[in-house]
């Protein structure tokens, strides 16, 4: 259970919970507030508490009665961490505390329709919400600049303290690796030109019809492929103008109310918008989304010449490396003969959930140095990916198994300085619990708290 503290003790706020019924329509009301903790120089208050999880409502997040003393729990562990931070002077990162008040307020204004709505739910002008929520992400900002510093005063670790702690470990205790795959791939495209023209004239045709008086909503509910949007007649909620993709919130800040955008073009399709309001940075607009769609034709193109790759390696009359380079249509692979690698980590061996799902459906039956016949299945680009058409080559496969010295040495150093840096938070804090002043209000002494020091 304490193994989360490093991350959870930096999040203020962690779940939604429900006062018990009588006093929470009183707190509701404005009629309670009070001191629920005095630690050192500061004070928890209930308001605190309910404050995040008003928040945590706001983001549509479930209630856990459990979650009250969880909160109050790590706000201590906060409390601790920021007096030490205090103490060192430790700088705070301006920039990103302004990125994260940012962030915050067009989750909010997303989730609840607006800035006059979040007023309202909070029952706080803006001013005051952003100051009050400045000061907390400023406070996160020292708290996490303080565990950095704490878990960096462990030890680098050396090779001969991974084999140590190898070794000394119980096979129970050490990481499970999970099975790996390193695989190479050939991709084609089917007529992707065909298929624009095709939906292009679609858009087209829809949008004058709207013109010509058609409601919009209605033509949503009939074509849009945006299932979430299309039940509501293509509505997307007044949102952040910065959560959608570039091009198609720079084509719906251009409109007035109640006109209709030309087609615009994004990694999720085809779109025609139509701006519903605007209110600060804030947009509403209806859309109806169109992607390519391709024929049996078009596979079956696709699969003859896949064929005829595959057949010409087996041949042995070019490598699969080669034929990647120069036949796949994917450009992020075909300069490396076709090899997958993680575009964040580099890395080229996957797990299971790493790969998509028709390629696992292939994987799983092939051996190394197999190659798969044709199939159908979807690049990376946008919200769900493109159709594309592929054969794999399954180059390497490192079966599941508990991490050992030899093969595994990254993940036990991982695992050996999760570990240690754990143990660095937690001698801290129950330090800081002995030398630290500390009152609980008898509402939360019978929690039950992961660590036993609060209560004195």
């Amino acid at each position: 259970m304490k193994k989360s503290i490093l991350k959870a003790a930096a999040l203020i706020i962690l779940a939604s919970v429900a006062l018990p019924d009588a006093f929470a329509q009183k707190y509701q009301d404005g009629l309670i507030d009070k001191t629920i903790a005095l630690i050192g120089n500061d004070m928890i208050m209930l308001s605190q508490i309910e404050s995040e999880v008003q928040m945590m409502r706001a983001r549509g997040l479930t209630a856990d009665k459990s979650a009250r003393c969880e909160i109050l729990e790590n706000m201590l562990i906060s409390k601790l961490f920021l007096t030490q931070a205090r103490l060192d002077s430790l700088a705070v990162d301006d920039a990103a505390v302004e990125s994260a008040l940012t962030q915050r307020l067009n989750e909010i204004y997303s989730s609840l329709g607006g800035e006059k709505e979040a007023e309202a739910y909070f029952k706080k002008p803006i001013y005051k919400l952003k100051q009050e929520w400045r000061e907390v992400l400023t406070e996160q900002s020292l708290i996490q600049s303080m565990q950095k510093n704490v878990a960096g005063t462990v030890p680098k670790m050396t090779p001969s303290d991974v084999e140590k702690y190898y070794k000394n470990s119980k096979e129970e205790d050490l990481p499970i690796v999970s099975t790996k795959y390193r695989i190479r791939q050939i991709v084609l495209y089917p007529d992707k030109e065909a298929a624009t023209l095709a939906v292009k004239e679609k858009l087209l045709g829809l949008r004058e019809r709207i013109i010509n008086g058609e409601k919009f909503s209605t033509l949503a509910r009939i074509y849009s492929q945006d299932q979430g949007s299309a039940i509501k007649g293509g509505e997307l909620g007044l949102a952040s103008k910065s959560i959608f993709w570039p091009a198609f919130s720079d084509a719906a800040a251009a409109l007035k109310d109640g006109q209709i955008s030309q087609i615009v073009e994004t990694p999720d399709g085809f779109h025609i918008i139509q701006m519903i309001e605007r209110e600060g940075d804030m947009i509403n607009v209806r859309h109806i989304l169109i992607k390519p769609s391709y024929t049996m034709e078009d596979r079956t193109k696709a699969f003859d010449k896949l064929d005829s790759i595959k057949n010409v390696i087996v041949k042995d009359s070019i490598s699969f490396f080669n034929a990647a380079r120069f036949f796949s249509q994917d450009r992020k692979t075909s300069t490396n003969g076709g090899l997958l690698a993680d575009e964040y980590s580099g890395s080229s061996y996957f797990e299971k959930d790493q790969l998509k799902p028709a390629d696992y459906s292939e994987l799983k039956n092939m051996k190394e140095g197999d190659i798969s016949e044709p199939f159908e299945s979807l690049d990376n680009e946008g919200r769900n990916g493109n159709t594309v058409y592929k054969i794999i080559y399954l180059e390497k496969v490192i079966p599941s198994h508990t991490a050992n010295f030899k093969e595994d040495y990254n993940v036990l150093l991982n695992e050996l300085n999760e570990k240690n840096s754990q143990e660095a938070i937690e001698k801290f804090i129950k330090e800081k619990q002995v030398t630290t002043y500390i009152v609980i209000d008898p509402l939360f002494q019978n929690c039950s708290y992961n660590y036993e020091g609060w209560i004195k």
